[in-house]
């Protein structure tokens, strides 16, 4: 039997999981509100809610998942990439533990453990398999070869889609964190409504900085000519957000799976609990005869569960670390 615990906290939600024989028991998230109020993570503030949360997430995940700290075998932490302050403090209590019980340590690649929650349900997909790794820090198109022979065949040269989504988020005045209001919102509005540009960008990399800058003038534009422009269309506004960044990513997924042949597409990350990413994705499967996976919402946006199911399959390799590992803000696929 293989007890996993793992530990994530990369950014500002501190998480923690229980994987028992490739099964999750418990997946414990500990969110964060205080950044809401400066319209954006703080990673001071991030490090300090870290600490208040993670002996209590861990005790959590624990119980719910009706073991004992001695039943655990190895702990599981994400390792980068992500805020350093952050990192620290899961960093310093994966050790912590593992020294304590004199069990393996497992560092993992966050961006990795997003891709490898579609191993956590049924159906999964086969490997080689595409996924489309969308989040706030990332945008990535990577080609699955086995668990950890991941190869990045695209990404953004600037911003990434999630911080797409926030940053049009603050100039239409909407709280943070924006993406989910944007969704929401998008629901009720005319995608067509308002033309915004599609950047060309060579091979399967993507851009996300000129379209930003055309929707800050397209706002400051029309508030001139009507001061109550924003309210008067803001459902029109993010349809049209929402469609121009969802096409710019899935015309890259469809160039990508063109050219590697590959069938099996799946996308992760946060911006991956996206309805219209979701929607549209589904539907391209359909006329392309893809197999789509699409993770639950739970295992989309930053979770332990992730780390924890890669943690195992790193287990079952033997794959560990020795204590003096540190954590990495940036780290390679």
């Amino acid at each position: 039997m293989a007890v996993i615990l793992g530990i994530e906290s990369s950014c500002d939600e501190t998480s923690a999981s229980i994987c028992v024989n490739g099964e999750i028991k418990s997946n414990i998230i500990a969110t964060q509100a205080i950044h809401a109020k400066y319209g954006g993570v703080v990673p001071e503030l991030a490090s300090r809610a870290h600490q208040q949360n993670i002996i209590p997430t861990v005790d959590q995940a624990i119980q719910q998942a009706k073991i004992t700290k001695n039943d655990v075998d190895a702990v599981a932490f994400t390792r980068g990439p992500g805020l350093l302050g952050s990192l620290l403090v899961g960093t310093s209590f994966a050790k912590s533990f593992a020294l304590a019980r004199n069990i393996p340590l497992i560092d993992i690649n966050h961006m990795q453990a997003h891709i490898l929650a579609h191993f956590i349900d049924d159906p999964k997909p086969q490997f080689p398999f595409l996924c489309l790794t969308v989040s706030g820090g990332h945008t990535q198109i990577v080609l699955v070869k086995d668990y950890f022979d991941m190869e990045l065949i695209g990404q953004t040269l600037d911003d990434a889609a999630g911080e797409a989504f926030d940053k049009t988020a603050k100039i239409l005045n909407l709280p943070y964190p924006g993406g989910p209001l944007i969704d929401k919102y998008a629901q009720l509005g005319n995608p067509d409504a308002f033309k915004l540009p599609e950047p060309q960008i060579a091979d399967l990399n993507f851009s996300f900085s000129g379209l930003k800058t055309a929707i800050l003038y397209l706002v400051q534009g029309e508030i001139k000519k009507n001061p109550n422009f924003l309210e008067e269309n803001m459902h029109d506004i993010c349809a049209s957000v929402q469609q121009r960044i969802v096409s710019i990513l899935l015309n890259k997924l469809k160039k990508a799976a063109k050219q590697t042949g590959v069938k099996d597409i799946a996308i992760a990350g946060g911006v991956s609990a996206n309805s219209g990413l979701r929607n549209s994705l589904l539907a391209m499967g359909e006329k392309y005869k893809w197999n789509v996976f699409i993770p639950k919402f739970e295992y989309c946006t930053d979770n332990a569960a992730m780390i924890a199911i890669a943690g195992y399959h790193k287990f079952l390799k033997s794959d560990f670390i020795g204590q003096d590992v540190t954590p990495l803000a940036r780290i390679p696929m």
